[in-house]
């Protein structure tokens, strides 16, 4: 949980004075529920706020009958992550008597950003609208001090309680369930659902989505980078030709071959060439897996699916917790962990299989020192440079290395505090770096993914001076020159040679740095087949899509199915485009199929028509790019439904466009 405590006593308000009175703060569970007219009202949205993940501004007024949470979160906060997992419990639970609202106070600077909020959403695959409070206006009213802070409010529109820090769902569960029997009784209970018009519904997806970290076989020309929020690896070439896909995409904890594991938003790689095996931290999961790459099977090492209590001790691998896992580095006999959730760098023995802490205190901070008491804070990124550990302490904005040595220590090369970062060149400690999540060694350098600078720095370690390496800072998709290329909160980096491989995670493509020439590409990926969903037609995760009705002559023959791709796109013509068209109840058009890998921007169908109504159903897989950057692709699975009637005086061709 991270605290600001320069706004702490400021921020304190009557609302947390009249919690405190009553006795709601903090222990939800053991709070009884306030009579009416007691506990204080919500207060109400400012009216000039940003709204995200819906399709208008919200008010607390209008949920009348309804209990609300209010989520209080920045995106990069560990703590914050780990409750969406209990938010959505709750979700799922209480249904369309409960609305969750998520307000989104900034630590960073680039997490005010609203398209970076939106990224995050979609990452984290959120399902309630979220308000950009990037001035605190939100944050002040309520009093809030704390990521995450997690309001309740009854459906009178009243605060009845509020919790900072983990361990959500049990208290906010037996709440609400008191709530809704209360004011079920008194039949003040709104069960209307609520549609929100999310983000994910209108966005188009990607081969990739949200790469995360990288790693690369050189003898066999074999990448593997975490397909993050597709929950899976994905093995390619290193020239973009998808070869294989580990795990079947769905969320899950599941040992076993490529096409049956399951993953849950996996985030760091390594591959061990000897073994010819490659090890994943499985960050949601909070487990590290194997995957024998000759067998091609999966394995769990450590973690049950569930996250480590506090403190967490460690243990044997198949019986310990972990808590998100966000990177892994082999050196001898042990996979060196970056323990995002613990603030911790653990290791995971291959010869005794126990999984231990082995460097970080309990607490967050930026405090060096001998390894057991130093101070690490959200460590999300770590390397070997031959003699000792080097990790991205990405809270504190900080590279930091710790010592292999049995009386090692923790020491800070670059990075001052968890409220100290932005983007300046130069040596420490005046330089400043902004939430890197990846690092690489080659040579004499470290090599960092600053990732919300939307750059690559590199550090001489020996003089501890930071230079802007690739990237003018804003972020963007633009191949070219070091100097002018743009890239999107990169987080994971490999060499290859001459070549340096970037996960450019919000841009979900991956990019290559020729250190020769000093420019910068997007992989272009091929086989881009076997990276599209299992069951691409007919999905039930496409929402259907009403077109406009249209009327059709007797006897009609032709189908004219056209797509109007969005400006600035083309077909991808190295990905296949398919085409499945019925009738409701088969009277007017017979079932005609296309496939093909060349799409054309209109389709002629033949088509059999009689008089009558039906409603005409197409299903759609259309792959397309970016005409500037192929290496940025795109996909729409769809699902459309046109009302057709056949009769005298219509049209001689049945005329259907789509535009994704």
């Amino acid at each position: 949980m991270w605290r600001t405590g320069q706004l702490r006593n400021s921020m304190r308000t009557m609302v947390i004075a009249c919690l405190l009175a009553i006795g709601f703060a903090h222990s939800i569970s053991a709070s009884p529920l306030g009579q009416a007219g007691q506990n204080p009202m919500a207060p109400e949205f400012n009216p000039n706020l940003e709204w995200l993940n819906t399709d208008r501004p919200l008010t607390l007024k209008e949920f009348k009958g309804k209990v609300v949470i209010l989520d209080f979160w920045t995106y990069g906060c560990i703590n914050c992550m780990h409750i969406i997992p209990d938010l959505k419990k709750l979700e799922r639970k209480y249904g369309s008597s409960l609305v969750v609202i998520g307000v989104h106070s900034a630590k960073f600077a680039n997490e005010k950003e609203s398209g970076n909020i939106l990224n995050a959403i979609l990452q984290h695959d959120i399902e309630h609208p979220v308000v950009n409070d990037k001035d605190f206006l939100t944050w002040r009213a309520y009093g809030v001090d704390a990521w995450p802070t997690v309001f309740l409010i009854d459906p009178d529109g009243r605060v009845v309680g509020y919790k900072s820090g983990e361990g959500v769902y049990e208290p906010f569960d037996a709440a609400i369930a008191k709530l809704i029997a209360a004011f079920e009784a008194k039949g003040k209970i709104n069960k209307k659902p609520v549609h929100f018009v999310l983000e994910k519904e209108h966005r188009p997806k990607s081969p990739l989505s949200y790469p995360s970290k990288i790693a690369i076989d050189v003898k066999t020309d074999r990448m593997f980078v975490s397909d993050m929020n597709h929950n899976r690896i994905v093995v390619m070439s290193t020239s973009g030709t998808v070869q294989d896909v580990i795990g079947d995409g769905s969320t899950g904890l599941k040992d076993g071959g490529y096409s049956d594991a399951k993953f849950s938003r996996p985030r760091g790689v390594y591959f061990d060439g000897p073994t010819n095996t490659l090890y994943v931290t499985d960050t949601e999961n909070h487990a590290l897996r194997s995957i024998d790459l000759t067998a091609k099977k999966v394995t769990t090492l450590a973690g049950d699916g569930n996250q480590a209590d506090w403190p967490p001790m460690g243990g044997p691998g198949k019986t310990t917790r972990l808590s998100s896992p966000w990177d892994l580095v082999k050196v001898g006999d042990r996979l060196y962990i970056a323990m995002a959730g613990t603030h911790q760098l653990w290791y995971y023995d291959l010869k005794t299989k126990q999984a231990l802490p082995y460097a970080g205190g309990r607490g967050e901070n930026l405090v060096d020192g001998p390894l057991t008491s130093a101070l690490l804070a959200q460590p999300s990124g770590i390397a070997y440079d031959g003699t000792n550990l080097i990790f991205a302490d990405s809270e504190a904005s900080g590279i930091r290395t710790a010592s292999l040595a049995a009386d090692g220590e923790v020491k800070t090369i670059i990075g001052v505090g968890l409220f100290e970062f932005g983007d300046v060149d130069g040596k420490y400690p005046s330089a400043r770096l902004q939430h890197p999540l990846g690092v690489a060694v080659k040579g004499d350098f470290i090599y960092v993914a600053d990732t919300y600078n939307n750059k690559i720095r590199r550090i001489d370690p020996k003089t501890k001076e930071v230079t802007t390496y690739i990237g003018t800072g804003k972020p963007s998709l633009a191949d070219g020159t070091a100097k002018s290329a743009g890239l999107r909160e990169p987080a994971g980096l490999a060499f290859d040679g001459d070549k340096l491989f970037i996960a450019d995670m919000s841009n979900n493509v991956i990019r290559v740095f020729d250190t020769k020439t000093s420019t910068i590409s997007t992989l272009v990926l091929s086989n881009i087949e076997k990276l599209l969903p299992k069951q691409t037609v007919g999905a039930p995760l496409s929402p259907v899509r009403t077109l406009k009705a249209v009327e059709i002559a007797p006897g009609t023959k032709t189908l004219e199915f056209s797509i109007t791709l969005p400006k600035g796109t083309k077909f991808n013509k190295a990905a296949p485009f398919m085409l499945k068209v019925t009738s409701a109840n088969g009277e007017v058009v017979t079932m005609a199929a296309f496939t093909s890998k060349t799409a054309a921007p209109t389709i002629s169908i033949p088509i059999d028509s009689k008089l009558g109504k039906t409603d005409l159903k197409i299903e759609l897989m259309v792959n397309y790019c970016n005409t500037g950057n192929e290496g940025l692709c795109f996909f729409k699975d769809v699902r459309l439904e046109v009302p057709v009637t056949v009769k005298g005086g219509g049209s001689a061709t049945l005329a259907v466009n789509y535009a994704p």
